[in-house]
Formats: C-alpha cells, structure tokens, sequence
C-alpha cells in the first residue's frame, strides 16, 4: 500500500477535501476518511492509522473533534467521535 509516509499524506489529504466538501458547522466521521484512502476489504482494519493524524491535525488547530456535539480532546473521548473545521 506504500510507505507510512505517503498512507499519512493521503490520509491527511482526505481529512482536508473532506472539511472543503462540508459547510461550515457539518461535521464528518473518521470512517469516511478511511473509506476514500483504503480499499473496501481493508478500510476497517486502518483505521489506527486514520485516528492518530486526525489526533494530530486536531493538535495543530486544523480540526475540531466533536462528540455529541461538544468539542472534545480525542485522546480522552470514549466513544464514536466526528471531525469539524476547527
């Protein structure tokens, strides 16, 4: 699938179209990212990946992680979380 490397680039490239694709407020789940990056049988199995640049963009101010619709720190939040324009 190529180097570590390129699989966060892109994976960081799908976090990025898909906060240009959502109006302002919309949020998305971390799911569709892996699902744009990874093949069908193996989306499920990279999320990890998927996870911790999402962490990280979250780290650096480009996104918000939002759970019920409060803004949480990723690393703390137990449960499903969903990404947002920061």
């Amino acid at each position: 699938m190529g180097t570590d490397r390129e699989e966060r680039r892109r994976v960081r490239e799908a976090f990025l179209d898909l906060l240009a694709e959502r109006s302002p407020g919309k949020t998305f789940c971390p799911s569709e990212v892996a699902r744009r990056v990874f093949p069908a049988g193996e989306w499920r199995g990279r999320m990890g990946v998927v996870r911790e640049v999402g962490h990280g963009m979250v780290e650096d101010g480009i996104l918000v992680a939002r759970q019920r619709g409060q803004v949480v720190a990723p690393e703390t939040a137990r449960g499903p979380i969903r990404y947002g324009r920061a």
